[in-house]
């Protein structure tokens, strides 16, 4: 059996055209990358006037040496000391008083009287609506 060649991958754009995106890629991984990491295309870490600083295989394994978040067999020689609790504050709790109300006035409406010199024939021992609606017209 004969070994096929990996297939490229031809990408065909809106207007119709075909592109290979690794032979893209290839011919630009030298152009350094849009953005605020200082790397060029393939990942190379650059230094002032886009030299090479570090190579991207180096990043990679310098990366891989020392890996994070691993869990370690061994348990701590010395136990963590406990945080220090301060001293719960005590709140003296007020009881509330008993505000005396104000006395408060309150004028009632008296009804207008007329300055005619007629003299009223109406009895003036009227009260409430009566007494009030006596002045209006």
């Amino acid at each position: 059996m004969v070994a096929r060649a990996p297939r490229k991958r031809m990408y065909r754009t809106m207007q119709g055209r075909m592109v290979d995106i690794e032979k893209l890629r290839a011919a630009n991984e030298s152009v350094q990358a849009v953005g605020n990491m200082n790397v060029n295309a393939r990942g190379d870490v650059l230094g002032p006037g886009g030299n090479i600083v570090n190579s991207k295989e180096n990043v990679i394994k310098k990366y891989y040496e020392q890996p994070k978040g691993m869990v370690s067999d061994t348990p701590r020689s010395k136990p963590m000391p406990a945080p220090k609790a301060e001293p719960v504050k005590t709140v003296q709790k007020m009881t509330p008083v008993a505000a005396k109300p104000k006395k408060v006035e309150v004028k009632t409406a008296e009804p207008k009287k007329e300055a005619t010199s007629k003299p009223n024939t109406e009895s003036t021992d009227k009260k409430g609506i009566d007494a009030a609606l006596d002045g209006l017209e």
